[in-house]
């Protein structure tokens, strides 16, 4: 199992609509609307890196998305 977290950044006014695409990926456990300098912290849980890039990459293809950083973690 790998973890991965990873903020997003989205345009103005396109939060809500991001929020709700990437609540319902597949490997999302957990997403939440922060403040600062990302929008949001995505928690993601994968059976392997690969999936965890696949989903990464998909959160990228949102329209609004304009930028991601995610760290990752393995179950030990």
């Amino acid at each position: 199992m790998v973890i991965g977290v990873t903020m997003v950044n989205v345009l103005p006014g396109k939060e809500k609509t991001v929020y709700n695409e990437i609540k319902e990926m597949k490997n999302v456990r957990d997403i939440y609307h922060v403040f600062g300098e990302f929008d949001f912290v995505v928690i993601i849980e994968a059976e392997s890196l690969s999936i965890l890039n696949n989903t990464v990459d998909n959160i990228r293809a949102i329209e609004g998305v304009t930028k991601t950083q995610t760290v990752v973690g393995a179950e030990i």
